[in-house]
């Protein structure tokens, strides 16, 4: 298995067939990742919500399908070889979200990471839809409190997505280091992928 380096801070996007799988390793541990996917017209995208509604809880469990905001479905949780602490609520982090923690002039970011990755296909996401935020270890406290804190995914941890349908996934290899999104002393890390038939 050949990995693909996804460098830190950045993002990529990769073509998937219907049948074939997408793998991400988390190569350094602790690193979070966003994911994206999009139908090749780019009439349909992977949406948390709707995905949350249908599966009726909101982190993934291995077996589950991925749907469209038209209720398709695009993705499906195939393996996951971490601790499973993916979060579906987290929208991507963005300009805005940066300028709010205090930071100073460009701050890279998953909403820009994912237009550009995304910007050669032709397809214009406008609004950027809910990514499913890869190994994110979010806690809920008296239904009401989210807390996130430190990745728990060990180095070499991986998930592996089957595509259900031809679709672009997008990914980016979170950016932040202002709160404790990620591990490493909140220092964003690279991460890997495969595409496996």
């Amino acid at each position: 298995m050949n990995l693909v380096v996804l460098p830190a801070r950045s993002g990529t996007r990769v073509s998937l067939n219907k049948g074939q799988a997408l793998r991400i390793v988390n190569t350094h541990g602790g690193q979070v990742v966003d994911l994206w996917a999009y139908l090749l017209d780019g009439s349909q995208h992977m949406s948390m919500p709707h995905s949350v509604v249908t599966l009726g809880r909101i982190k993934p469990r291995v077996g589950d399908t991925l749907y469209t905001q038209l209720r398709e479905p695009i993705l499906k949780l195939e393996d996951d070889q971490s601790p499973g602490t993916h979060c579906m609520l987290f929208a991507a982090c963005d300009r805005a979200r940066y300028k709010l923690l205090g930071a100073q002039g460009h701050h890279h970011n998953c909403a820009d990471n994912m237009r550009e990755a995304l910007g050669p296909t032709g397809i214009d996401p406008g609004y950027v839809p809910t990514p499913l935020n890869l190994f994110m270890n979010t806690h809920f406290h008296d239904h009401q409190d989210m807390e996130v804190v430190e990745p728990q995914a060990k180095v070499g941890d991986f998930v592996t997505f089957r595509a259900l349908q031809d679709c672009i996934a997008v990914m980016s290899a979170c950016p932040q280091d202002m709160v404790p999104v990620n591990a490493h002393g909140c220092t964003p890390q690279p991460v890997g992928y495969c595409v496996l038939d």
